[in-house]
């Protein structure tokens, strides 16, 4: 256990202790509590005040500025803490079934923090308003922070627009990261710079037009991680994502599915030559083109497809891959592998993958998908290690007779060293793929098998399958065999 997990337990422990003996009136008979107290303090309460500010950082503000009451050493600690860290979720959640609280007494609490204390840099400070929308304290909250040389600025701003932004918002030598979560338009300045700026989360973010990614990136010259989540493209055309530093790029769009203004969806272009990382998650309306990426190394692709659009995100799924050849690691979909053959000429036209040497599923594979799959193992030549994280779902028929293994891939009979099977059901078609495996896999080194986590598993099942597989003759003598 780390120091500061240990030093949060303690203080928890003397927070219910004090809170005990605070409510019964009868003291003198709980000196043995108090007494645990004392020894609880005395255990770190003379550690330097930098190590104990690092433990209070870890903790939420309100339970920080607790810790004043529990002597006079604890007093004024809290204070100098670098982190910050104001949420109104606990009145949102107590909206619903009663009375809805006060929020003055959240703005006057956040007041008072910020008045008490002292005038040290911050190194993060988190505010996440769900139900204040007292648009100009939070904007002297910002500002606050801001002028405190904030590294992280972290706002979660749900009934507010973009008008809470200080005039420095944009203009900050002191941001290494920012996260905007609010449903506004953004507007920016006619100068942007954020030039110490390395990570960039926006969610739910409406871009006002064309050139909104092109001049916001131009002030971030050294930005390596970008995250766009469910933000709104639906006016939009063409959006530039260019920049020799980044390093990671994450775009969820599942809002954007559907928009009326532009159902086409637009063009998302991404340049960048050190690019190591893309994640992407949603439906694919948008066309997503990556140029000069060939430094890509680890990419996760899951798309959902709806019904009415299906045969054009199949296309675009395809045409993604192909842009990801030189990736070493790969995790999908099971609607990647509806797509690879939705259509006989998708099959031909798919790219190989002559780096991929790690490759994870991330949906019960069902006998459609399934086809995919081995489709998709006869593209990646090199493959080392697969992962089917989630199964094969129940209706699955794969039997020995099946016509799938009438062409074994190159890489389960000369590469593949590593399986891991997750959410074993311990049917048939579950057992006859791993006995495939094993039979043809001839450099395979580890199956990691794990069960299934149901309510009651069934153990004579799972006997069987066990004793099955453990009995097969493998065409690789030291593999070894686990379940758990």
């Amino acid at each position: 256990m780390t120091l500061h997990k240990c030093i949060r337990g303690k203080l928890k422990a003397v927070f219910r202790k004090t809170k005990k003996l605070t409510i019964n009136e009868d003291r003198d008979h709980h000196q043995q509590e108090y007494e645990q107290i004392g020894a609880m303090l005395d255990d770190f309460s003379n550690l330097p005040d930098c190590i104990l500010h690092h433990i209070l950082s870890f903790m939420p503000t309100k339970e920080a500025v607790k810790t004043s009451v529990l002597s006079t050493r604890w007093k004024n600690l809290w204070a100098s803490v670098p982190n910050i860290d104001f949420d109104d979720g606990l009145l949102w959640a107590r909206v619903y079934g009663r009375p809805r609280p006060e929020v003055s007494s959240f703005v006057k609490f956040v007041e008072r923090v910020l008045q008490l204390r002292d005038a040290s840099n911050m190194e993060k400070f988190r505010l996440s308003c769900f139900v204040c929308n007292n648009a100009s304290k939070i904007h002297s909250w910002i500002s606050y922070a801001i002028m405190h040389n904030v590294q992280e600025l972290d706002l979660c701003l749900l009934k507010v627009d973009a008008s809470v932004f200080p005039l420095s918002m944009f203009d900050s030598t002191s941001f290494v990261i920012l996260k905007i979560r609010m449903d506004c338009v953004i507007e920016l300045s006619s100068h942007v710079s954020l030039p110490c700026l390395k990570t960039f989360h926006l969610s739910l973010v409406r871009f006002p037009n064309d050139d909104f990614t092109e001049n916001l990136l131009s002030g971030c010259p050294f930005l390596e991680e970008l995250v766009l989540i469910d933000c709104y493209l639906e006016n939009l055309n063409n959006i530039v994502i260019s920049s020799s530093t980044l390093k990671s790029v994450t775009i969820h769009d599942m809002s954007s599915f559907g928009e009326i203004n532009n159902p086409s969806g637009c063009n998302i272009n991404i340049d960048a030559e050190n690019l190591t990382y893309f994640e992407y998650f949603g439906y694919l309306s948008n066309e997503i083109l990556l140029n000069n990426t060939s430094s890509l190394v680890k990419t996760c692709i899951q798309i959902s497809t709806p019904n009415e659009r299906e045969t054009e995100v199949a296309w675009r799924a395809v045409g993604l891959l192909k842009q990801l050849q030189s990736v070493v690691y790969l995790r999908v979909s099971n609607h990647i592998m509806e797509s690879l053959i939705f259509e006989d000429n998708m099959v031909h036209n798919s790219p190989v993958f002559p780096n991929l040497r790690h490759l994870a599923l991330t949906m019960e594979t069902g006998n459609y998908p399934f086809g995919g799959v081995m489709d998709l193992l006869y593209l990646c030549p090199v493959l080392q290690s697969i992962c089917i994280s989630e199964g094969f779902e129940h209706c699955m028929h794969v039997g020995e007779n099946d016509p799938i293994w009438l062409l074994i891939p190159i890489c389960m009979s000369s590469c593949l060293k590593i399986v891991t099977f997750k959410n074993f059901h311990a049917n048939d078609s579950e057992i006859y793929f791993l006995k495939c495996i094993l039979k043809y896999a001839r450099v395979l080194e580890r199956m990691d098998i794990r069960w299934s986590k149901t309510r009651l598993p069934d153990l004579k099942k799972q006997a069987q399958a066990r004793k099955e597989l453990e009995c097969i003759e493998k065409s690789s003598i030291p593999c070894v065999v686990t379940f758990s």
